[in-house]
């Protein structure tokens, strides 16, 4: 959900302190706008701390770099809410250590968010290109510079041969609903030789329905590993959904239906038609 414009004036206020599991605003406004923020910040997991010595919002857990994210896409996920989760700063940088990320890779992220992973992409010199299905965060990451390229739309609508070549490594959090069809859809834009990791609802891990028997098998095949997370990782972002860690690394002439693979299909139904 986005922040009134008048709570995130606050939140986003230079004076206002937000650090590990507390926000304190030390200033006075107007009473209506801290019932707004009051409401918001307990939707989120917040307890309001009345003692004097403290007087602040107090999350179980830390806050301080998810709220970052969250003030710079200007919304928040409630507990009810079960779309955008922004990835938990610990999980990001597993994510791309895993990864094997290193500058002058390119790398696709395909659900972008507000920039999460794709800020930490962008510190460790890779080159970046991300997709981001809300318009309005979109914006927040062409405004934060980290990406050379900010496609806004579903990539799941996307074409892997837009792109002349794959790339190095994929690393994605993608919508907890239909994040297989994502994560499937990914490897498509990824190198033969190249690296996909991503976080995945851990169900992935045991559903029994042909698509999900069917990744478990290929990612066994080339060597690839799924991985149940904690299942506290994403209470810093407001939900406790259990998740895992999936890692898929190609190799020419492996299974998976990498960029490689479809810029072979055209070539391969020519040769069907010629003959």
């Amino acid at each position: 959900m986005r922040f009134p414009t008048d709570v995130l004036t606050v939140l986003t206020d230079p004076r206002t302190v937000i650090r590990d599991c507390r926000i304190h605003v030390p200033f006075q406004f107007d009473l209506e706008v801290w019932r707004r923020m009051n409401d918001i910040l307990k939707e989120m997991g917040a307890t309001w701390d009345s003692r004097k010595a403290y007087r602040a919002h107090v999350f179980p857990h830390r806050i301080e770099e998810f709220m970052r994210q969250c003030l710079a896409a200007g919304e928040y996920p409630t507990r009810c809410e079960q779309g955008w989760f922004p990835t938990p700063p610990s999980l990001v940088m597993q994510i791309c250590d895993l990864a094997g990320v290193y500058a002058g890779m390119t790398v696709l992220e395909p659900s972008a968010g507000s920039g999460a992973i794709t800020s930490e992409l962008a510190r460790r010199g890779a080159l970046v290109d991300a997709y981001e299905v809300d318009e309005w965060r979109a914006d927040v990451l062409r405004e934060q510079g980290d990406c050379r390229k900010v496609f806004a739309g579903d990539f799941l609508a996307h074409d892997p041969l837009e792109y002349t070549e794959g790339f190095d490594r994929v690393v994605m959090n993608p919508p907890f609903e239909k994040g297989l069809d994502h994560i499937k859809h990914a490897l498509g834009f990824m190198k033969k030789d190249g690296i996909l990791v991503s976080v995945m609802t851990a169900g992935l891990m045991w559903w029994s329905d042909k698509a999900s028997v069917r990744f478990r098998e290929e990612v066994e095949e080339v060597g690839g590993e799924i991985e149940a997370l904690p299942d506290d990782s994403f209470a810093v972002s407001g939900t406790n959904v259990r998740t895992c860690l999936v890692y898929v690394p190609g190799y020419p002439g492996g299974p998976l239906r990498t960029h490689d693979w479809h810029q072979r299909q055209p070539q391969q139904l020519d040769l069907f038609s010629a003959a």
